[in-house]
């Protein structure tokens, strides 16, 4: 039998890319279905087999709907700025554009060969300035809007200064960080850079000092999601708070839209619930405290009302800007020691570290709005400048984390609602009776809260609030490899870059690192100002450009947009291209990227759908998070203070270190190659090894697959071994999409020989064997059993049951030596979309041209599937002694005649004579001696 995978992939994707045979149609009759991968970073490394998952995965259902009759939409491109290649220029001098080059070819020749369907004349990439030419363009119109809360929609920024001359301030209901109130005659009287000083507190996209996570070691500003235990992700370098101008987003002006867009969406509950925990909505009250002996006031937002007489102290961020003023001298050194410390912690880590208890009296006292008690003010890392107001009133009998500050420091605990005993924790819960707490007295906790607001408001203390736990976006990067924001400074005052001097592209530069000043890389730039009619001038003439660039998701939060109408020159997509794709019908990626990428894209799209440029609120209709495929690692036994290793079955009689070896070294039975162990590294060259039975084998645990842990797969190693098509079917087999799984190489073998068994029902050794004969009902009923369940299957995302119905189909249909034609033509399209290259050279084999992935899919037929015999266990005395196949239409007195007068029958009665013959239609004959 010729199974030459090598031979028949290579053909076929040469076919492939020559016919274009995956390229969507510009419009269509057929309806549409648009299929997305979250794009990949083209790293150094290349892919490993973990990677293609979620590829696969969509590749199946994209070749699936060809089948279905839809014109399918499934683009392929590279999220191509980034930090890596970066870091790579700083340390050789080499540009990222080269490295990302080289990276992407790397990319593409092993995404080639795994066989995607991807339509790769609509490639895009981040990085080329044909498409962030849109990104800058999107900027731009979030530079100049803002968000008119009445009609719940960004608008002009022109709208809004209209209003300002005519009416100043007044009956302005925006989103902003503006509280201050004007008149028209104030805001006339003002010069250019104090108009844009208000401005900048109600456009999208704005300039405002900001506390950012700064790495020192990158030179740049990460994003909360790209610090892990005050570590940068990338690299593990330290990352310190600080204080910075910085272009931000306002995307908390979309917080309750975002919130509501998740009912419209088929993503999981638990990705969903992710985002709702991230945008944090709570209802509550702004309550003022006033400052003893000072004038300003600590406002401080609370979903508590009803505790408000149980408050005994205050807690400021170590950020927020009253500390400084409020300090007193006695305290001064001890406060500004904690702020140090508190700045090597990122805004997540305080927020997960609930164990550790830390803060600093201020020595000031803020006077409580009714009780007219003193309370004294303290700093703690638990409260963020970024959240609220940067002030709690602590509540320490009825907030577990005040409770924990309090006991620490020995601070007041006062309960002020029944229940639970704060001698041992603190007493959370909302219900229950409110006590010591004056005016308030007797109320459940429901009541109290509404009252108490009502009392705060009527005293002007405050007001009723709803507030978000999501902070607007940290936009700028202190980075060379990135997006240039498009913007130039006049008299200090931010201009927009004009649109026909799009794309504003990254200058040359004599390095990729920061200037000796702590300039970003940009100011290295020779050429880096700009004249409105010439465009980008050399330094010198002109106005200075921004010198920050964007951040790595700014291409990602709309590059689906981009796919819908990939060579436009006037607009991100057309309005014609935008009408007919709408959205994303299936985006497939990883759950990491909830809180990042996919809540910006979201912000995004609801933006572009204000200005009118797409129809669809949402990106992405059905999302589905593929799980992890991890590496198995292995480890060799080190003994302490020794270059000795033993066995893992001795690593008992001694004390060892485990040590990460190179999978590629282990063979299937965990064999260790010592030889090759030996000259992997200089230190293992004199090592000696302790075998068992003449073997030295390894440990072996499950980890996430990394180069760091040696347990890469690299999926070329597979295919040359056994072929793409055995990759794509075994990474489906290894278990539901969306859970995690382990690799393990000694299984691939199983489906490759799944596919050389169905290679062999089309061919007698080298030749094709196929017979014109009708199909018999058992043919038949195993062909529709599979048509029916491989049609579910793909609608349900089920792709490993898939692969087994498939095995046990061809396993029925080999001991039948089925070689007909009505059964393998439909067999070949169904196994089109798993094994792509085997069912194109099958359905060749059958006599066909053109390929298969245009080829109706198969219909079950219920008719086929209709069992209409029934194999009759036989029994004597109960057991069970042969089975004999019957008609299901068999009467009792027929089924009982028939097995009375077989052979086998009369064999088991040695020549007795039953005393009953018990028969159960469509279950069981027993026959009583």
């Amino acid at each position: 039998m010729d199974y030459n995978f090598q031979e028949i992939e290579k053909k076929w994707q040469e076919y492939w890319a020559k016919n274009g045979s995956f390229k969507a149609e510009e419009s269509s009759e057929k309806p549409k279905y648009y299929v997305l991968d979250m794009f990949p970073y083209p790293s150094g490394a290349g892919l490993h087999v973990g990677h293609p998952l979620g590829y696969i995965a969509s590749d199946i259902v994209s070749r699936y709907k060809r089948h279905k009759g839809f014109n399918v939409l499934h683009p392929m491109g590279y999220d191509s700025f980034g930090l890596p290649a970066e870091q790579y220029a700083i340390q050789t001098g080499q540009h990222p554009a080269i490295t990302t080059e080289e990276n992407i070819k790397r990319y593409r020749q092993q995404l080639d060969q795994i066989g995607f369907s991807f339509d790769w004349s609509r490639e895009v990439r981040t990085s080329d300035p044909n498409f962030y030419k849109w990104t800058q363009w999107i900027f731009l119109q979030l530079f100049n809007s803002w968000y008119d809360a009445s009609a719940d929609s960004a608008k002009s920024i022109e709208t809004l200064v209209q209003h300002f001359e005519s009416k100043g301030s007044e009956g302005v209901n925006a989103v902003t960080s503006n509280e201050e109130s004007f008149s028209a005659e104030a805001w006339n009287a003002l010069i250019d850079i104090e108009k844009e000083e208000i401005l900048q507190k109600y456009r999208l996209a704005y300039r405002a000092e900001s506390t950012v996570n700064w790495c020192p070691a990158l030179g740049t500003v990460l994003a909360n999601d790209e610090v892990k235990d005050g570590l940068s992700e990338r690299g593990g370098h330290p990352v310190v708070q600080k204080k910075m101008m910085q272009w931000s987003l306002r995307i908390t002006a979309y917080a309750q839209r975002l919130l509501d867009g998740l009912n419209e969406i088929d993503w999981s509950e638990s990705l969903k619930e992710s985002q709702r925990n991230w945008i944090g909505r709570s209802e509550g009250a702004s309550v003022h405290f006033a400052l003893k002996d000072r004038e300003e006031k600590i406002e401080v937002f609370t979903t508590r009302p009803d505790t408000i007489f149980g408050v005994s102290f205050m807690v400021l961020a170590p950020e927020n800007p009253l500390v400084d003023e409020i300090t007193t001298e006695a305290y001064r050194s001890s406060v500004d020691k904690y702020k140090v410390q508190a700045a090597k912690k990122s805004e997540r880590d305080r927020l997960a570290d609930v164990k550790t208890v830390s803060g600093q009296f201020t020595g000031a006292y803020a006077v409580h709005p009714f009780s007219g008690k003193e309370l004294p003010i303290w700093i703690g890392d638990y409260v963020l400048a970024s959240y609220g107001t940067g002030a709690v009133m602590s509540v320490p009998a009825h907030d577990s984390r005040d409770y924990a500050f309090a006991k620490y420091f020995d601070l007041p605990i006062l309960p002020v609602v029944e229940g639970g005993d704060i001698s041992k924790e603190s007493y959370d819960a909302k219900e229950g009776k409110v006590i010591n707490s004056d005016f308030l007295n007797g109320l459940d906790v429901k009541e109290a809260v509404a009252k108490a607001i009502a009392k705060i408001e009527e005293e002007g203390l405050g007001k009723g609030k709803v507030n978000f736990r999501l902070r607007d976006a940290i936009f700028g990067r202190q980075r060379y490899w990135g997006e240039p924001i498009p913007v130039y400074y006049k008299d200090g005052v931010p201009h927009s870059v004009k649109q026909e001097h799009l794309p504003l592209e990254l200058p040359q530069v004599d390095a990729y690192l920061p200037t000796e000043d702590g300039e970003p890389p940009l100011a290295r730039g020779q050429k880096w100002n700009y004249d409105p009619e010439k465009g980008v001038v050399a330094n010198g003439e002109g106005y200075p450009l921004e010198q920050t660039t964007m951040p790595g998701w700014a291409g990602s939060s709309w590059y689906d947009l981009r796919y819908m109408d990939p060579f436009n020159t006037d607009a991100p997509v057309s309005e014609k291209a935008n009408v007919y794709w709408q959205n994303v019908d299936l985006y497939i990626g990883g759950s990491e990227h909830a809180t990042g990428h996919l809540l910006y894209t979201r912000f995004w799209h609801k933006f572009l759908k204000d200005q009118g440029i797409i129809s669809q609120n949402e990106p992405f209709k059905k999302l589905i998070n593929q799980g992890m495929i991890l590496g198995t690692s292995a480890f060799a036994y080190r003994v302490e203070g020794q270059n000795k290793f033993v066995s893992t079955g001795l690593r008992k009689d001694y004390k060892t270190v485990p040590v990460h070896v190179d999978v590629n070294m282990v063979n299937a039975s965990d064999e260790l190659d010592i030889e090759a162990f030996k000259t992997w590294r200089d230190d293992l060259a004199g090592a000696e090894f302790v075998s068992e039975n003449g073997k030295f084998l390894v440990g072996r645990e499950v980890e996430k697959m990394s180069k760091s842990k040696y347990n890469v797969v690299n999926p070329d190693d597979i295919i040359e071994q056994y072929g793409a098509d055995t990759l794509r079917m075994y990474e489906m087999f290894l278990g539901p999409l969306e859970q995690s799984k382990p690799w393990n190489t000694a299984g691939i073998t199983g489906v490759h020989g799944f596919l050389k068994k169905l290679t062999r029902l089309y061919k007698n050794e080298a030749d094709w064997n196929i017979s014109d004969e009708k199909a018999d009902e058992k043919e038949l009923k195993a062909l529709h059993v599979l048509i029916k369940k491989v049609n579910e299957d793909i609608e349900a995302f089920s792709f490993n049951t898939s692969v087994s119905a498939f095995m046990i189909c061809v396993n029925e249909l080999g001991a039948m030596k089925c070689n007909k034609r009505e059964i393998l033509e439909p067999l070949a399209v169904l196994i089109s979309p798993f094994a792509p290259h085997l069912a194109e050279e099958l359905w060749a084999g059958l006599g066909h041209e053109g390929g298969v992935s245009m080829v109706p899919f198969p219909t079950h037929n219920e008719e086929y599937l209709t069992e209409n015999s029934f194999e009759y266990p036989v029994a004597f005395n109960g057991k069970m002694r042969f089975k004999e196949e019957l008609s299901l239409e068999m009467a009792k007195d027929a089924v009982e005649k028939h097995i009375m007068a077989l052979e086998k029958t009369a064999t088991y009665l040695d020549g007795k004579s039953p005393k009953k013959v018990i028969v159960v239609p469509g279950k069981i004959v027993n026959i009583v001696m």
